[in-house]
């Protein structure tokens, strides 16, 4: 009698090599062969295990490491077979205990091992301000951004006795850099899926020269796209005349202006209809600033100010009158955990607290971790136009 269990679909070549390779190296420790072959399935769809322990067992000690008895890790932090941002996404980090303030959980943690771990339909909606560039969050041009190197990091000149907040240059990445960035957040988004309960939104902020392949990333993983928050705050991308001859083409901008920000929305699917999922998982749409007044997606936001700044430098942070607006309407009936994990300085954890909302933040970077122990306090307590929740009931405007 033939055998009648089902068969794994058949993967394209390479497939399931590219899917093991992107599984080790967004991790920060040795993984089981189930664990991998769990994540890869999530990355790849149906897999036969026999293809993930041969490739394993044929590449062992060649590419991996066999730690003990199942347990596989990279075998180097720079593997020749990998392409360069490939290589700098491996990093070894410090453990450190979970930091709690209010309703805040703060964990030291690499965010695609703490997904692994997470509950499914365990939270409510996602904001965070991810490394979007990746290639300026590797430990090497972190350390170039922390000593004023710059590197991929832009350092504007001081202006009038002020100095300006680091941008990243994402016009310097290479084709294999935005690849990379694709594939990234699509393994992201696989992983987070599963722990998003039916109808939890996720707001993604991103800038108009990367925006699209995140967004793709995001609804390929299974998301569906819900629109965009425009943040209108002019920036110092664009404008610029052209290099080494601004005499010659003074009256050219290379690139436009950035006058917006981009933050990309994308929503797990409900379950039925809008009413019967905000009845059982309290998600589904957003919270209105005022009864008789929706949430918009046009956000007037100034730059942060250096007040607030100077309670959270981070190179990325963004305003509190600005985040509290976000996470106060991603949470449409004031219920749930709201989950930022790509940390930074904790200005998601800190708008939850003023919105009184639970949340959790994952960070890996010490140095980051380390800073928003000391910025969630102080970012609650942060007064915009004269109170902590001000921009919760009506939005402000651009000064």
């Amino acid at each position: 009698m033939p055998d009648m269990k089902p068969q794994a679909s058949r993967n394209p070549p390479g497939q399931v090599r590219d899917a093991i390779l992107q599984t080790l190296l967004l991790t920060s420790k040795p993984l089981s062969v189930k664990e991998i072959e769990g994540r890869v399935q999530k990355i790849a769809g149906p897999t036969p295990q026999s293809s993930i322990r041969s490739y394993l067992r044929l590449n062992t000690p060649a590419v991996f490491v066999r730690e003990e008895r199942g347990v596989y890790r990279l075998r180097t932090r720079h593997p020749e077979h990998l392409s360069g941002i490939q290589r700098e996404l491996v990093s070894d980090e410090q453990w450190r205990e979970p930091y709690l303030f209010g309703r805040s959980t703060l964990v030291h943690a690499d965010c695609f091992d703490w997904l692994e771990g997470r509950e499914d339909n365990s939270i409510h909606a996602v904001v965070t301000d991810p490394p979007y560039g990746l290639h300026e969050y590797t430990p090497e041009q972190q350390r170039k951004l922390r000593s004023g190197k710059g590197g991929v990091w832009r350092i504007p000149p001081s202006f009038d006795g002020h100095k300006r907040s680091p941008l990243p240059r994402f016009t310097t990445l290479t084709q294999e850099q935005l690849e990379q960035l694709g594939s990234f957040f699509f393994v992201w988004a696989k992983l987070l899926l599963p722990k998003l309960v039916p109808g939890a939104h996720v707001v993604v902020a991103s800038n108009p020269l990367v925006s699209y392949i995140v967004s793709t990333a995001l609804a390929d993983s299974g998301l569906e796209r819900r629109g965009e928050i425009v943040r209108l705050t002019m920036t110092m991308r664009g404008g610029d005349r052209p290099k080494a001859a601004h005499e010659e083409f003074s009256e050219i901008s290379v690139m436009p202006r950035s006058m917006w920000e981009p933050w990309i929305v994308y929503r797990k699917p409900v379950e039925g209809r809008v009413q019967d999922n905000l009845r059982k998982w309290k998600t589904g749409g957003f919270r209105r600033p005022l009864a008789e007044k929706p949430f918009g997606d046009v956000i007037a936001s100034s730059p942060t100010r250096k007040s607030e700044k100077s309670l959270a430098p981070h190179p990325s942070l963004k305003p509190q009158a600005f985040m509290r607006q976000v996470v106060y309407a991603s949470l449409p009936l004031g219920e749930g955990v709201v989950l930022d994990p790509f940390a930074g300085a904790g200005s998601t954890l800190a708008a939850a607290e003023v919105a009184g909302y639970a949340s959790i933040g994952v960070e890996k970077d010490t140095g980051f971790f380390t800073m928003a122990r000391e910025s969630i306090p102080r970012l609650t307590a942060y007064k915009v136009n004269g109170s902590a929740k001000a921009c919760i009931s009506s939005y402000p405007e651009v000064s």
